[in-house]
């Protein structure tokens, strides 16, 4: 019985570990105290990108044209990845980035809107942000709004 009971939470598990690797994968990182850090080291902007991983359709679309993309990967190495995620489901983050990025929303997307790229210097000054998703099309859009505003 105990092991039956694993299989069935075996998806579950793996597919948890796939989220979480996809965003290890591109070296985001979840807390804006250690991205301000490694900014002011490398002297990089924060690319912030606000999301509701578990209900916004626009954002897991834009994760999936772009983020996991060669093209994304190449870009994202002039910038300091920051992963702001803002689920209906509290039990996906601890409560402290929960918490956290509640904090982030009201400082850097004060209008709520998702998906959100915010890019914000190593000063803590927005330096640009773009807003949206609506398909394919746009991804150009965000390489080109990526590219003109890295520090090279």
């Amino acid at each position: 019985m105990k092991n039956f009971f694993l299989l069935l939470l075996f998806p579950f598990i793996v597919n948890a570990q796939n989220n979480s690797d996809d965003i290890k994968e591109n070296d985001w990182l979840t807390d804006y105290a250690n991205a301000q850090v490694v900014a002011k080291k490398t002297n990089s902007n924060i690319l912030m990108y606000f999301t509701g991983s578990d209900w916004c359709s626009p954002c897991k679309a834009l994760k999936k044209d772009l983020f996991d993309t060669s093209q994304f990967k190449e870009v994202a190495k002039d910038y300091v990845l920051l992963y702001v995620d803002l689920p209906r489901k509290k039990e996906l983050l601890s409560a402290k980035e929960m918490q956290q990025n509640k904090a982030l929303l009201s400082q850097w997307n004060k209008k709520g809107v998702f998906p959100l790229i915010s890019l914000v210097n190593s000063e803590e000054k927005e330096v640009a942000s773009l807003s949206g998703y609506g398909s394919k099309v746009d991804v150009e859009k965000y390489l080109d709004f990526l590219k003109r505003n890295s520090k090279m």
